[in-house]
């Protein structure tokens, strides 16, 4: 009797094979669809073998786009095979079936897209229970990790909630693409093709495509309506820095209707006054009253997860999220990495345990061999499992993105971006074992007294002005990461003057002021999204939040997975609803995009709302944990979808979204122009 792999794609059996000690495995099979030896077969699919079928397979009549035959829900869903992938279908179904085969091991992704794979091959290849079958979940692909993936496998039925969201996934997109895109379509199609002077238009939405398309609209017009706000800031010039007056408690400008904030005037006239009154007497000097100095530590940041990484890689290499995945998925395929698709930024404490063979293979690893030697050497990884770098609860189905320490030659073999991108991988790893980096910060509090002001009355204090500084003492992890790259410059650049300035100063000084300059500003409009920041926003359920410590410690379900954001961009490229400038990656939706926007928001506004796509997810996820039951998501589900529907054909408000298209393109228009 024999054991049966399955993996996913040809490459990922090739890899099993030689775990398993089958001689000549990068030669054998490929014409055959499988590899054989005496006790095991391994054979594999190639991504999906099979596709939900369309309307009309379960009624001709359905493949004409009719009001009357909308919202479609079936009862049982049909599905078919991929027509490109029909022989290696058949090879797989022959091997699922063979008498001599006693267990099946599924070695497709660990992940719910993996999962969905194998149950639909199973499925249409009527496998039944007549065989054990075991599931393979690994981190990576090194040998290692595969025997003992294959070792402690776990009968497949306890990813059977696993198995029904994927499956629930699937129709939910199934059902909302088909459903709105058609009611869309049939409903506003002809208004917008009379607006545009077009021969086809359709509306095409989906329950993740549409939300993110949502997001960039609404970051355009917000862009687009923003006016400035100048504002006018009081700064003393001293000896080698400058020092900002701030409106505080008791001064005279405290909460003054003629400030911006509190810091700055609305109007210029008001900050002259205010320097004129500053320069009562002259030379003009400033009081120090306080000076403060401490230490700051900055800690390393969280590890790597696919939206982390996709961000530094859209920032500093100028490459879009499909391009980073694919070259992560390569590297991991080369056995490089771990598992790519993750949402996790941390260790399980089981990965911690034995991370110093991680480590140790960086040795070999010329840029950093000198970090990962310093490592082992003064065992510095000893205990990060107790730090919070290590979290099984944070941890869904894979931990964070590192290298294996394994297999460096094959870095010979791929191109220079994804060097850096491994390059990027391995800083971020080791700088978790290295210390804080430690800044000294300094903060200066200088004030001035107006003329015939009664400072002895406690409710007066005389106007203040603030300097801070900070500059880096030790830098502890910033060694490692490549801080050019990867890390925002922090310390300052400060004069050997300016330092001593700063080591001398003591409270109760009095520093002559050179000049009492007036600087203006004005608010800024919001920036565009690009694509790294807006895989950022989707992870985080439509809010781009830019601060490291922030972000790892806000995780909720966010729009899309790991696996699919980066394919939800390039849908919405290919549609033509957004712009992708692949020398800056920056983000705009097209007029196009615009359009499709107000349409489904004078309809179905809901599928814009982030908050309502990203609770789909964490109901998606509540069925993979086993906390909602997938006849509970599936009513909903099914509920929204003809709800929807039904409202949209009830609608009658073509005339409305006209003049709306006529509004939105004289702005449209007009930014255009100002770029």
């Amino acid at each position: 009797m024999k054991n049966l792999y399955i993996a996913e794609k040809p490459s990922v059996a090739r890899e099993f094979a030689k775990a398993l000690g089958i001689k000549n495995a990068d030669k054998t099979g490929s014409r055959e669809g499988f590899i054989e030896s005496d006790d095991s077969i391994i054979t594999w699919c190639v991504g999906h073998l099979i596709t939900m079928s369309y309307p009309e397979s379960y009624n001709p009549e359905l493949k004409k786009w009719s009001m009357q035959t909308i919202p479609f829900i079936p009862e049982e869903y049909k599905y078919e095979v991929i027509k490109p992938a029909e022989n290696q279908f058949n090879v797989v179904t022959r091997l699922l079936n063979r008498d001599d085969v006693e267990c099946i091991y599924v070695c497709t992704d660990s992940g719910r897209e993996g999962e969905y794979i194998y149950r639909l091959v199973d499925m249409e290849a009527k496998v039944g229970d007549k065989k054990k079958k075991k599931r393979v979940w690994i981190d990576s692909q090194t040998e290692e990790e595969i025997l003992r993936g294959i070792k402690e496998a776990k009968d497949l039925s306890e990813y059977d909630n696993l198995s029904d969201s994927a499956f629930l996934r699937a129709q939910e997109d199934y059902l909302m693409g088909i459903n709105f895109s058609r009611v869309l379509t049939l409903k506003y199609s002809q208004t917008v093709k009379n607006y545009l002077k077009t021969d086809k238009c359709v509306i095409a939405v989906g329950r993740v495509m549409t939300c993110v398309l949502g997001m960039i609209v609404k970051r355009e017009r917000e862009i687009r309506d923003f006016v400035p706000t100048p504002f006018y800031r009081v700064v003393a010039k001293l000896d080698g820095f400058d020092a900002e007056w701030k409106a505080i408690e008791k001064t005279r400008y405290f909460e003054s209707p003629l400030l911006y904030k509190e810091n700055g005037f609305k109007k210029e006239e008001n900050a002259a006054k205010l320097v004129s009154e500053l320069e009562y007497n002259k030379p003009v000097e400033l009081d120090v009253k306080k000076v403060e100095k401490k230490n700051e530590k900055k800690t390393p940041p969280m590890l790597y997860n696919l939206a982390e990484l996709q961000n530094d890689c859209s920032r500093l290499f100028k490459i879009s999220p499909t391009d980073t995945l694919n070259i992560v998925q390569e590297l991991y395929e080369k056995k490089l990495v771990t598992y790519p698709r993750t949402d996790a930024r941390v260790l399980s404490t089981a990965v911690a345990k034995e991370i110093y063979k991680n480590i140790n293979g960086l040795k070999k690893y010329q840029p950093v061999a000198e970090f990962a030697d310093n490592i082992i050497a003064q065992g510095g990884y000893k205990g990060i499992v107790k730090s919070k770098y290590v979290n099984d609860k944070q941890i869904t189905d894979h931990c964070a993105i590192i290298p294996t320490g394994q297999g460096l030659g094959a870095l010979n073999s791929v191109s220079n971006v994804a060097k850096q991108v491994f390059d990027l991988i391995a800083r971020r790893f080791l700088s978790i074992f290295y210390p804080a980096a430690v800044y000294e910060k300094v903060s200066l509090v200088l004030t001035r007294e107006l003329n015939g002001v009664d400072y002895s009355d406690k409710n007066n204090e005389p106007e203040h002005f603030f300097a801070n500084f900070k500059r880096l003492v030790s830098p502890g992890y910033l060694k490692i990461s490549n801080q050019n790259q990867s890390e925002k410059k922090d310390d300052e650049k400060l004069s050997e003057q300016m330092l001593q300035t700063l080591d001398k100063l003591k409270k109760g000084q009095k520093l002559p002021v050179e000049k009492l300059e007036i600087k203006e500003g004005q608010t800024s409009a919001p920036k565009r999204y690009s694509s790294g920041t807006l895989i950022l926003a989707m992870e985080n359920a439509g809010q781009l939040i830019e601060d490291e410590e922030l972000r790892s410690q806000i995780k909720g379900s966010g729009i899309g997975t790991s696996a699919t954001r980066d394919s939800i961009i390039t849908k919405l490229v290919t549609n033509k609803y957004i712009a992708l400038n692949k020398k800056t990656q920056i983000v705009t939706p097209t007029f196009l995009g615009e359009i499709i926007y107000d349409v489904v928001y004078y309809s179905i506004n809901s599928l814009l709302r982030a908050e309502m796509t990203a609770s789909w997810e964490k109901g998606l996820t509540g069925v993979a944990d086993g906390s909602i039951s997938k006849e509970e998501y599936k009513e909903k589900m099914n509920s929204f979808v003809k709800k929807n529907t039904e409202l949209v054909k009830s609608l009658d408000n073509q005339y409305k979204i006209t003049y709306i298209f006529d509004q939105n393109k004289v702005y449209y228009e007009k930014s255009k122009k100002e770029k």
